[in-house]
């Protein structure tokens, strides 16, 4: 258990990043029938000679419907204010409603999956009408926690098992991922009960953990081939730095460096709140690999 003061400090981190009020999108795009399949876009904020990169993030919220896009809203304006073309995109999440003292499911199998693999692959012809003055060569996948596991998973759908529905030929045309505080390596998240066992929900529960893994666990699906970082708070409460340093050594033992960006005295929610420094630090890191 954490002592009183980390715990004060990480609900203090997570009142400032949910204090933003959510940011009107430029426009918004349809992906597919359900009302989560959607992608709102945020034109960059500020004048370039050259098309800006385009950033597609993919929120947290560990798969729950409680958690939607709106959340990462400001971020996306953050985003957009740096002088990037953004996608914001929603999935469908695990339950519809919340039972009064029960925790709610996380993710839905396989719609979470099959929404984003179907999101990134709209996605080029949404963006050419919703933001054409996005460069899509220069593409950057960044996702915050859930979102993270996500943009990672999404990174490697060219190395999924050959009978996935949502495997792709080719690996997908980015610049790379930025993947903050992810659950990535989704047995030790479950080890560590991060999330309050949502990676265990994510897969349908304890009776299809494993073989699902080897179709939805990013740790599972290296090396990619496609340039990535973490980054991660020393101090998170929420996905402990162990699960970021499991997948960082996965990738090395298979072949691939992954960045991995630590960040001292901070938690979960400052990468992704545009009062944190924390969220510079984000910024700069994309940057890096978009242009």
């Amino acid at each position: 258990m954490p002592d009183a003061a980390a715990a004060a400090r990480a609900a203090a981190e997570e009142e400032s990043a949910f204090s933003h009020a959510p940011v009107a999108p430029d426009a918004t795009a349809a992906y597919g029938s359900h009302p989560d399949q959607v992608i709102d876009f945020y034109a960059p904020r500020t004048a370039r000679d050259a098309p800006a990169p385009l950033v597609v993030v993919l929120h947290g919220g560990a798969w729950r419907a409680r958690f939607d896009r709106r959340h990462a809203t400001p971020f996306a304006d953050f985003l957009a204010r740096k002088g990037f073309a953004v996608a914001n995109v929603e999935y469908r999440r695990g339950g519809d409603t919340e039972s009064e003292g029960a925790t709610p499911p996380a993710g839905r199998w396989p719609d979470t999956f099959a929404d984003v693999a179907a999101a990134l692959d709209a996605l080029p012809d949404l963006v050419r009408e919703a933001l054409p003055g996005a460069d899509r060569r220069r593409t950057v996948l960044t996702g915050h926690s859930a979102g993270g596991h996500l943009a990672l998973w999404a990174a490697a759908r060219h190395v999924l098992p050959a009978d996935s529905p949502w495997r792709t030929a080719e690996p997908a045309p980015l610049r790379g991922v930025v993947a903050l505080a992810p659950l990535a390596d989704l047995a030790v998240a479950e080890e560590l009960g991060a999330c309050e066992h949502a990676s265990l929900q994510l897969l349908g529960g304890p009776e299809h953990f494993e073989a699902r893994r080897a179709y939805a666990d990013p740790v599972l699906l290296l090396p990619t081939g496609i340039a990535t970082t973490v980054v991660q708070g020393r101090a998170d409460l929420v996905v402990p730095q162990q699960v970021a340093e499991s997948y960082a050594d996965a990738a090395a033992k298979a072949g691939e460096v992954v960045g991995l960006t630590l960040l001292s005295d901070v938690g979960h929610f400052p990468l992704i709140d545009p009062a944190a420094d924390a969220c510079a630090v984000v910024a700069e890191e994309i940057a890096q690999l978009a242009w």
